[in-house]
């Protein structure tokens, strides 16, 4: 598929017809990766679409490609560019990056003082996000706002989030402040040097929050030259 051919725009209430299909697709894509997300019903999905905050992405037949909507928190303090979803045959071709684009630029022109954060289990994701601007972050800096903390109890990694006290999970958290930034250019060019990094750190993280909920003993571990790093970007 062209991705010139794609269509992405701010969703509008013609679109809620398809609120069921990007719900049924968020939940069979996180149980195919075997990641947890925070579960949204099609009617959640259908109010971001009345409230002009969502983004959709369709083929120049209308066929329903993609998807992300905008949360706001701590009294819209805090914007948060939830549940991007592709449809998996137009995977790979670009749009993501345009998804998340233009939601970002939806989020900047609605709440231009807010800071914006997401969550992410994937490497890909965090390649866009660096793209745009965001950086790696620990969990303190994100929005505690309890409404926002509650919706990850759907999520089948929830019990981990807990047992960390909030401090820490399987997903990476990645913030831009529009007041306290660098440049996109920076952003991008640091993960670009350190993705190898990254992915590891990412595969270390899996391992070790899964760990205590193996039935296999645990063994000491020597990761003392990662304490730093791990710490900063993981709270370990």
């Amino acid at each position: 598929m062209d991705n010139q051919a794609i269509v992405v725009r701010v969703a509008n209430p013609d679109d809620k017809i398809f609120a069921t299909i990007i719900t049924d697709e968020m939940a069979s894509s996180a149980a195919a990766r075997g990641t947890g997300i925070a579960k949204r019903s099609p009617e959640y999905v259908a109010t971001k679409m009345d409230e002009g905050k969502a983004v959709i992405a369709f083929t120049d037949k209308g066929d329903w490609v993609g998807f992300c909507y905008i949360e706001t928190w701590s009294h819209e303090q805090y914007v948060a560019n939830s549940g991007l979803i592709v449809a998996p045959q137009y995977r790979k071709t670009g749009v993501a990056k345009r998804i998340k684009e233009k939601i970002f630029e939806l989020s900047r022109k609605k709440y231009p003082n807010a800071k914006i954060f997401g969550l992410t289990t994937g490497l890909a994701v965090m390649k866009i996000n660096s793209d745009l601007g965001y950086e790696p972050v620990t969990y303190s800096e994100l929005t505690q706002d309890e409404a926002f903390w509650a919706g990850c109890k759907s999520c089948v990694n929830y019990q981990i989030l807990m047992s960390k006290e909030r401090k820490n999970c399987m997903c990476t958290a990645m913030l831009y402040d529009p007041k306290d930034h660098y440049e996109p250019e920076e952003t991008k060019a640091y993960f670009e040097e350190n993705k190898k990094i990254f992915e590891r750190l990412l595969r270390f993280k899996q391992w070790k929050l899964l760990k205590p909920f193996r039935k296999k003993e645990n063994k000491p571990g020597t990761g003392s030259k990662l304490k730093s790093l791990l710490h900063f970007v993981f709270n370990f």
